[in-house]
């Protein structure tokens, strides 16, 4: 199949009572799409990752580290990272926030 259509992303994830829940959405050689729920408090320590990422925020409320940055993160907030940066999420209220991680093309020589 060329495409994915998913009608309603909120509805594919709800934020557990406990913990975080993920979801992969489309994973191939080119991206690897993510959907994650977080309950109040969860977390994600620091981390970082070896290919660009894009993090949009669709609902709740969380603190998102960039770096030594911190800001505060809502419905329609939206990260790019590059690649290695130190990231961390910490959801104040039941939040769900898409991750897309963009894999480099691999040209041949």
């Amino acid at each position: 199949m060329d495409y994915k259509f998913i009608a309603d992303l909120l509805e594919s994830v709800k934020a557990p009572n406990e913990g975080i829940l993920s979801l992969v959405l489309q994973k191939d050689e080119h991206v690897n799409i993510t959907l994650f729920g977080f309950s109040p408090g969860q977390e994600l320590s620091t981390h970082s990752a070896p290919t660009p990422a894009v993090l949009y925020f669709l609902n709740g409320e969380a603190d998102i580290t960039l770096g030594e940055d911190v800001h505060q993160a809502r419905a329609g907030s939206f990260a790019y990272m590059s690649p290695l940066l130190p990231h961390a999420i910490s959801a104040k209220i039941a939040t769900t926030m898409l991750l897309v991680q963009i894999k480099a093309s691999k040209q041949s020589e």
